[in-house]
């Protein structure tokens, strides 16, 4: 893993972070969002690099941050077929 160390204004700090939360925490989130809206990586690398233990958990995030969920004809060929196989 890799520490980058960079000089933020008040102004963008602030913005970045609400009152009481972690500002390291609140610009790695910055930096993961955007990579996953410049598709450099997948919602379950964006998964994995948060700590979430489920899709929803991303999604929650994804949604909470103005970004559309990427639902793909596969993904919801691979539903239909679970929602098949638990008979529903």
């Amino acid at each position: 893993m890799r520490h980058v160390t960079i000089a933020l204004p008040d102004e963008l700090s602030a913005a970045l972070a609400a009152p009481g939360q972690d500002l390291s925490r609140a610009a790695f989130e910055a930096l993961a969002l955007a990579a996953y809206r410049e598709r450099k990586i997948s919602a379950t690398q964006l998964r994995h690099l948060l700590g979430y233990e489920t899709r929803m958990e991303v999604d929650a995030f994804l949604k909470s941050h103005g970004v559309e969920l990427e639902y793909t004809l596969e993904d919801i060929e691979r539903d239909r077929e679970t929602h098949r196989q638990l008979g529903m």
